[in-house]
């Protein structure tokens, strides 16, 4: 029996990309979640998963966070992205990142069944438009993601709120600690990325952004 996780804030999406595999795969077991901390808890649960079907921008996640952090705790588990963005640059970075497949939500169910096939069997798949646009992130990149997979998630929530220009207090009062702890989280922060201070914090953050986060003040 195959195992399948699809981890996506949409419901109706999960829906319907569970029944398209089912209709594909005999004798599968979907387990689903839909945010970054149900998908850990998962993970941590079902020692058996051939595949996860990852969304980039699902609560938790921090758009690159997601699959670096994974990727790290889970090194053999195959991960294919499953994204409304075909930005080629996205793509590149998710590949880098340790994808082995890059499915847009909007292939058909034939291509999405392919593509697991192609991924469960050792292969990378991409769509055929894509696979020669794809380009190798700098050596750069990964040394940042290299040191962002040490970061913890609730430290990653910090180096976020950094990143939105958040005042230890206010980032405290969002995540229900005390500023104390955020002070500990941010000493640490700074240790595990090699920098000195928030502006070089906020930088190695950008990187990691998909899209740009608006301000909150």
């Amino acid at each position: 029996m195959s195992q399948f996780l699809i981890a996506d804030d949409h419901p109706l999406f999960r829906e319907a990309l569970k029944g398209a595999l089912m209709a594909k795969f005999d004798g599968l077991e979907v387990f689903e979640s839909e945010n970054f901390e149900t998908t850990l808890q998962v993970l941590s649960e079902q020692e058996d998963l051939d595949i996860l079907l990852l969304d980039l921008h699902m609560p938790g996640s921090g758009d690159l966070y997601g699959l670096i952090r994974i990727r790290e705790d889970y090194p053999s588990l195959p991960i294919a992205v499953v994204s409304g963005s075909e930005d080629i640059n996205i793509v590149s970075k998710v590949m880098s990142y340790g994808a082995m497949g890059f499915i847009p939500k909007s292939s058909s169910s034939d291509d999405i069944g392919g593509a697991i096939n192609q991924i469960l069997d050792g292969d990378v798949w991409l769509p055929p438009e894509l696979k020669d646009k794809v380009a190798s992130i700098t050596n750069e990149d990964k040394e940042i993601a290299a040191q962002v997979a040490s970061l913890t998630p609730q430290q990653y929530k910090v180096l976020q709120y950094l990143h939105e220009g958040l005042l230890n207090k206010q980032i405290a009062y969002e995540l229900h600690i005390s500023e104390a702890t955020i002070k500990a989280h941010i000493t640490a922060i700074f240790r595990k990325l090699g920098v000195y201070n928030r502006t070089q914090a906020v930088l190695i953050a950008a990187k990691l952004q998909l899209e740009p986060i608006e301000q909150t003040h």
